[in-house]
């Protein structure tokens, strides 16, 4: 090899090298924005997850409730510990009908039925109010669970000859929810419904301070229609419990109860109910996250653009 061939390979070496530099330059710019990527998610995350709860209280408030059963009022309807999902719109779009399981609020007329400690301290409180917003907790001694057995204007009557609960004369065969071996009441009453009350009962009779444990109070015991917070209308917890709260035949065989009723007994499984004691949240996080994952592609895009 001469000297000119020698100093051609030198040319083309250091011609080389700048792309070589060029290159790795490049790899530690794309590992950079890689890092600053991640870094910039997880710096928002908190942000999403705030927002996330914020829609998630505003799906609470005018959508969708969890609730926690702490008495044994319901069974076997339900039982201490179940938790429910409660359709806050069922009323404003439609009328409440016999047979409903409704959850109202009691307050300044029911007692409670359980005593609930008040928190401690502020951490209790703030967790005390995050199990309230997933139904992991029960949300106020002036909520009651119940079950609709009369309506404005209805005449409620018990007990006829054969020990059974009349509705405008009308008897009503109630052993597919009342509690097993209860009787219907065991304490008579004979009340006209007034306007905008309802007349409710819990499942276990024996053991459900309803209606009847009301007779003298304002309105003989019933309850005013703007106190329903919405119908109860699938259990969501525990998981061999998963079922929808339907509207039982009782009503409609006895000539009752408008719409359609389920067969004697029938329930139904929910696909995708052990998530649904969290549905507020989920759902919030199904707005929440997308947006937030378009809002990062629009600026990838852009400043993709900005760099040509």
């Amino acid at each position: 090899m001469d000297e000119r061939d020698i100093a051609a390979d030198r040319e083309s070496a250091a011609g080389r090298t700048p792309t070589l530099r060029s290159n790795e330059e490049s790899d530690k710019g794309d590992s950079g924005r890689r890092g600053g990527k991640e870094r910039s998610f997880w710096r928002e995350l908190p942000v999403l997850v705030v927002l996330a709860l914020g829609l998630a209280l505003l799906i609470k408030t005018f959508l969708i409730q969890a609730f926690y059963i702490p008495s044994e009022s319901m069974e076997n309807t339900l039982i201490p510990g179940d938790r429910v999902l409660v359709n806050k719109l069922s009323y404003r779009l439609g009328e409440v009908e016999r047979g409903d399981v409704i959850v109202f609020n009691g307050a300044d007329s029911w007692e409670s039925e359980v005593v609930i400690e008040e928190p401690s301290g502020a951490p209790q409180k703030v967790l005390r109010q995050i199990g309230e917003l997933f139904g992991f907790a029960t949300v106020g001694e002036k909520d009651f669970i119940k079950r609709v057995i009369g309506l404005p204007g209805d005449h409620v009557v018990c007990c006829d000859k054969q020990n059974r609960v009349t509705v405008n004369g009308k008897p009503i065969a109630e052993t597919g929810y009342l509690h097993p071996g209860d009787p219907p009441s065991q304490m008579p009453f004979d009340i006209r419904v007034p306007a905008d009350r309802l007349w409710v009962m819990g499942d276990h009779r024996s053991a459900s301070a309803d209606s009847r444990s009301h007779l003298g109070d304002p309105g003989g015991g019933t309850i005013p229609i703007d106190h329903v917070i919405g119908r109860a209308f699938v259990v969501v917890w525990p998981l061999d419990r998963m079922t929808l709260l339907s509207r039982p035949p009782s009503f409609a065989d006895a000539g009752l109860a408008a719409g359609p009723a389920p067969p004697a007994g029938q329930t139904a499984t929910v696909p995708g109910a052990p998530l649904a004691g969290a549905a507020p949240f989920l759902a919030a996080s199904g707005i929440v996250f997308p947006l937030a994952g378009l809002r990062r592609g629009l600026l990838r895009r852009r400043r993709s653009r900005a760099g040509r």
